[in-house]
């Protein structure tokens, strides 16, 4: 459902109209764009998404999927309240902000998803084994990497896990800019996105 910030039904939100904190990671757009798409949603599918950061994804995901539920997971107070300051920006109101750290919090997170997107959390292997146990059958999951090592713990867990339809994508982005009188191209971070279904 659009929102007046966005009026397209379309995702892809520049980066600029999101609040930001120094420091705090933003899955920048095109990467934002190939998470979505990996996601495979439902317009009432039950999201969680696990290292939220500035809020991308839940803003994005709840503007497309209206009728959905996505509950955003982030330890620190104070990014907790960007995703919350995001989503009233953007008139997004089916996301819940959750403040803890995972694994240890998902215990208790409401309503067992469908959809799980993992974007960050330093053990990464020990919130992909927890959040299986929570992920209903046929249910997604869906995690980033910057790194080799991220990227061989999140194989790994998805080999031990079972997970079928598994698929690797590394993004290569580059964005026009101007550098004084010329007009280069640069290159943004390559992420790595995992993905993998649930069959049981």
């Amino acid at each position: 459902m659009p929102s007046q910030l966005w009026p397209y039904i379309t995702p892809g939100i520049p980066d600029d109209r999101f609040e930001r904190l120094p420091g705090i990671p933003l899955s920048k757009r095109e990467v934002r764009l190939l998470i979505i798409s990996a996601l495979r949603l439902e317009p009432d599918s039950l999201l969680w998404d696990i290292g939220a950061g500035t809020g991308t994804i839940p803003v994005e995901t709840g503007l497309l999927c209206p009728q959905g539920k996505i509950i955003a997971v982030e330890r620190d107070e104070d990014v907790a309240n960007l995703i919350r300051c995001n989503c009233d920006r953007f008139g997004v109101h089916n996301v819940e902000v959750i403040e803890g750290s995972a694994p240890q919090c998902l215990k208790d997170l409401p309503w067992k998803p469908q959809r799980i997107c993992i974007e960050g959390g330093r053990p990464i292997k020990d919130i992909l084994n927890e959040v299986w146990q929570y992920l209903e059958p046929q249910g997604r999951v869906v995690a980033t990497a910057g790194n080799l090592e991220s990227l061989y713990a999140i194989s790994e867990s998805f080999s031990q896990l079972h997970a079928r339809n598994i698929e690797v994508v590394q993004s290569a982005i580059n964005r026009l800019e101007t550098r004084g009188t010329h007009q280069t191209f640069a290159a943004v971070n390559p992420i790595f996105i995992l993905s993998g279904e649930k069959w049981d």
